[in-house]
């Protein structure tokens, strides 16, 4: 995986650090998944892959590695559930979870675990990673910014597969909560921030996250922030605007309509749609929201009356 910003491997490192890899009929990318766990050469390692009973060839190809990591192959209720089990597998003091379609970086395993080694009283470590499409090419980078956990209830800043917990996070926080399916890490992240965990930033690239058409979060937008309003009520009294405006969109890009809108209709659209949710989930419309909002609409006039359709693609 290319990047632009090198990881430099530290010299012994010691802790046992363990990989669990949550699988489910992801045939397609597991191999190379796989390959950038064991392709680290970091030694002592755990990897555990916990397969929900694939129909594809998933099964097949952890047969061949059978003889460097521990695989199950079984149905399960979901990812969340996957993962926990895999942790309760492992025994390593370091712990990051890899999905079955997400690589991890040359030396992040190294680079992880000396950081951990030489910064004790860190919890959480989390590192920068790269969007990759299905043939692995470097479509983007993930946003990621330095800890603040102000922030983040407003944007999950933390890329899944480039995050490391140390093992008595487990012990003091629990697992993954298995009722939520989109939002499992995002709402483990918060947990642990309201919790007091300290975390740390590393401005490396970990890994690669793959976007591709069966990606879960982009295949259910509507799903996702359903789940993400009822989750985050656990910990803010309010669902930020930036949450309702994304929200907004999803549902716009499922809605029924016409191929060319004006921006003044969009506009409109933004309005009425971002104001309903807002009375429905938080009770009330923020002024930021209706500042935001009133603004589009008059830019969506002007743009209009200057004869600019804007041309959205059809869903």
């Amino acid at each position: 995986m290319p990047s632009d910003r090198h990881i430099v491997a530290p010299s012994a490192p010691s802790l046992l650090v363990a990989v669990v890899t949550p699988s489910f009929n992801q045939g397609q990318f597991i191999e190379r998944t796989i390959r950038s766990v064991l392709d680290q050469h970091y030694a002592p390692l755990e990897y555990v892959v916990c397969d929900g009973a694939s129909t594809d060839g998933t099964r097949a190809v952890l047969a061949r590695y059978a003889d460097r990591l521990r695989a199950l192959s079984e149905p399960d209720t979901g990812q969340a559930s996957a993962v926990n089990k895999g942790i309760r597998l492992t025994s390593g003091e370091i712990i990051g979870w890899l999905n079955s379609d997400d690589v991890y970086a040359p030396g992040a395993f190294a680079t992880v675990a000396d950081f951990f080694a030489r910064h004790p009283a860190i919890d959480v470590l989390y590192g920068d990673a790269e969007y990759l499409d299905a043939d692995d090419r470097v479509i983007g980078r993930y946003y990621t910014e330095p800890w603040n956990p102000r922030r983040l209830v407003r944007r999950p800043f933390l890329c899944q597969p480039a995050v490391f917990f140390r093992r008595r996070v487990v012990e003091r926080f629990g697992l993954l909560d298995e009722r939520l399916h989109y939002t499992l890490d995002y709402e483990y992240w918060l947990r642990l921030a309201a919790g007091g965990a300290t975390f740390a930033y590393l401005p490396v690239v970990l890994a690669g996250s793959r976007l591709h058409a069966e990606t879960k979060t982009l295949s259910h937008g509507t799903k996702l922030h359903d789940e993400l309003n009822v989750m985050l009520k656990r910990y803010v009294a309010r669902i930020p605007d930036a949450w309702l405006l994304t929200h907004t969109q999803a549902l716009l890009r499922t809605a029924p309509r016409p191929r060319d809108v004006t921006p003044w209709a969009f506009a409109v659209a933004v309005a009425r749609v971002s104001w309903r949710l807002s009375w429905q989930i938080n009770g009330s419309i923020s002024p930021t929201l209706a500042v935001s909002t009133l603004r589009t609409l008059g830019a969506g006039a002007l743009k209009t009356l200057a004869g600019r359709p804007l041309r959205l693609p059809v869903t």
